[in-house]
Formats: structure tokens, C-alpha cells, sequence
């Protein structure tokens, strides 16, 4: 029986991990406000690292976390804060996916996030004054990275929320540590971000499911991906939600508004390649990933069609509509298999 790792509600659904002769190490536990699986062959010693590294990344990049870098950064906004290298490296990525997107993805959301409060247990629709309030702090040009390379300075009341671009970047960090540990299989599913490594024992490539949205208590999958040395990233306005009066809110808020995006898609998966010798704890494919499935989430389909064909970065998608479609990109002809019996009407677009 071949695995499904399931993207974005990752109800993963795995058979037993191991092979005869080879014989891998799983872990499971909560980080980053999220479930943390892996299974990785190639010892001990490589799954306790990665455990470590998400660990300390945590630390470091949580804004729940009072004593992480970022939370000192927002502490502190409006001075000049040293963040070191690593974060200011991650913030410059977030701000060059941000230029390139157009805005549809922006760390800067955060205070409009707590006006939601989507960080907090009581979540509320914010009243048009406070939005309008929380709207002024938001924008990428708010972030001034120092050209020392380790210090950044926020303007007035910003503050910064890496939970769209954090746990891509985890994958990342994963994926050096498994290469420099000479693992030469397995495969990460940190809160909705996937990375395929090597292939399986028997040769074949990795199965991850793709999330039906209609169904997100239920492994149920509107497709398969089959991934070899590449990452997955699903972004889903079912994800994180609230009623209030009868309308359901979810938590993928448009920059340029503050609400809930309102763009046709209730879904979108980002795949792009992981074999490549990027320097370590440096943002690559799985940052990009991240925040990427944001900001196409926010586009809409056709803006997001519109960007994957201007070849401005290397990836593939698939787009899951309102309307009842499941859009993906003709270089995922022969990775992505639909499930017959979903539905839904499947459009291949190149």
C-alpha cells in the first residue's frame, strides 16, 4: 500500500515507515503552534538534529514566544534592533516574495491578525476603525533591513508574524541537515509544509495527498503528488476559521484590505524542487513555497496563473476553486494523479 501524507489538515496517513533493510527513525511532536512529523533514514543522529533545529528555530522565529528574536524585534520597534544574520536573511526573503507578489503576502500583517484575533483564543470581525488603524501599520517598507546584514529597525507600531514563511524555512534547514548527514530518504510534514526526500526504499517517489476542502475533519483528497527531492505547501482558507452572524471568516487575510481573502480559491498547494546545495540556514524552495501558497491564495487564480507563467521562480501549483475545479500547472503532468471520484472538473494549463 503506498503512503499519503495529507497537505494542510496533514491528517497524515502512513503506513508503517520502515523497510527491511533499512530501518528509519520517526518522530512526532508540537512545535511552532503545530504538528511535527518526520521519518528519516539514515540514523539517530540526523532525526535528533532535526528535532533540535526545529526547536531552536522556534525560539528564534516564534512571536508567541516571548523571549524569541522576533518578539524582541517587536518589542522594540521603532529602535534599531540586532536580530542577527539568520532572521535578517529571512526577512529580506519575505520582502523580496512580497515585492514580487505584489504585496499578497506580507509579514507586516500581524496586528491586523490580533485585531482578528486569530492569535488569540476569541476570535472577532474588527471594528472598521480598528482595522483601519491596524491597515497603517502593515507594508513591507516598514521593515528597514541595516546593510550591516544583522540589524533591523520597525517602523513605529509594526510588528512581524513569520507564520507564513517560518515553517517553509524549517524545511529548508531540515533539508541541509538530512544531505549533510548523508540520509538518502525520507520525508518532513511540518503544519502543512511537506518535503519528499530521496525516494522510497522500493524506488518509487513519495505519495502526497492533496486535501479535499470540502471535507477537512476527513482524509479525503481531491489528488495525489508524487514528489522525489521536492517540497509541498498548502495554504487553505478551511484551515483556521470563525463564524460570527452566520458568516464563516478564515484566517488568509489580504494585505491590501485586512479581511479574509476573497478570491475564488479555497485552496493552493506550491511545489518546487529540494535537491539543490542552497547555503545552509539560508531561505530556499521551502520558504518560497510558503509564502508563496499565501500569496496566490490572495491573487486568485487567474493573478496567480498570471505570475507562475511569468517564470520568475521555479514552481508548480495546484489551484483548488469555489467553482468546483482543481486547476494544476502542466509541469506537474505525471506527478499529480486526480482522484476520480471527487467531483470536482480537473484543468491542466501550461
Amino acid at each position: 500500500m503506498r503512503r499519503l501524507l495529507a497537505l494542510a489538515a496533514l491528517a497524515l496517513l502512513l503506513t508503517a515507515c520502515a523497510a527491511p533493510a533499512e530501518q528509519p527513525v520517526e518522530r512526532q511532536f508540537l512545535a511552532m503552534d503545530t504538528a511535527m512529523t518526520f521519518c528519516v533514514y539514515g540514523g539517530e543522529n540526523a532525526a535528533a538534529e532535526a528535532e533540535a533545529e526545529i526547536r531552536r528555530l522556534e525560539g528564534l522565529l516564534s512571536r508567541t514566544a516571548a523571549d524569541s528574536a522576533v518578539s524582541r524585534l517587536n518589542e522594540r520597534s521603532g529602535q534599531q534592533v540586532e536580530t542577527g544574520g539568520e532572521l535578517w536573511r529571512l526577512l529580506e526573503a519575505a520582502a523580496g516574495y512580497s515585492d514580487a507578489a505584489g504585496g499578497a503576502f506580507d509579514v507586516t500583517i500581524a496586528p491586523v491578525m490580533d485585531a482578528w484575533g486569530f492569535t488569540e483564543e476569541t476570535r472577532q470581525v474588527p471594528s472598521p476603525d480598528l482595522l483601519a488603524e491596524r491597515l497603517g501599520q502593515v507594508g513591507m517598507e516598514r521593515v528597514r533591513l541595516a546593510e550591516d546584514g544583522v540589524s533591523v529597525r520597525l517602523d513605529p507600531g509594526t510588528e512581524v508574524d513569520l507564520g507564513g514563511i517560518a515553517k517553509g524555512y524549517a524545511a529548508d534547514c531540515l533539508r541541509t541537515i538530512f544531505r549533510e548527514a548523508g540520509s538518502p530518504r525520507g520525508w518532513v510534514s511540518l503544519g502543512g509544509n511537506v518535503l519528499a526526500w530521496g525516494t522510497r526504499p522500493d524506488g518509487d517517489p513519495w505519495r502526497v495527498g492533496v486535501q479535499d476542502p470540502r471535507y477537512p475533519e476527513q482524509q479525503r483528497f481531491v489528488g495525489a503528488l508524487g514528489l522525489e527531492d521536492a517540497f509541498a505547501v498548502t495554504s487553505g482558507g478551511y484551515q483556521r476559521y470563525f463564524e460570527q452572524n452566520g458568516v464563516t471568516y478564515h484566517h488568509i487575510l489580504d494585505p491590501a484590505t485586512g479581511f479574509p481573502a476573497e478570491s475564488g480559491l479555497v485552496s493552493v498547494t506550491v511545489v518546487a524542487p529540494a535537491g539543490e546545495d542552497a547555503p545552509a540556514r539560508t531561505p530556499g524552495n521551502g520558504a518560497m513555497c510558503d509564502a508563496f501558497s499565501t500569496a496566490l491564495f490572495v491573487m486568485g487564480e487567474e493573478r496567480a496563473l498570471e505570475f507562475w507563467r511569468n517564470g520568475g521562480y521555479d514552481f508548480q501549483m495546484v489551484l483548488v476553486t469555489a467553482d468546483g475545479r482543481v486547476v494544476s500547472t502542466s509541469g506537474l503532468e505525471g506527478i499529480f494523479t486526480p482522484e476520480g471520484e471527487s467531483g470536482y472538473a480537473y484543468e491542466t494549463v501550461s
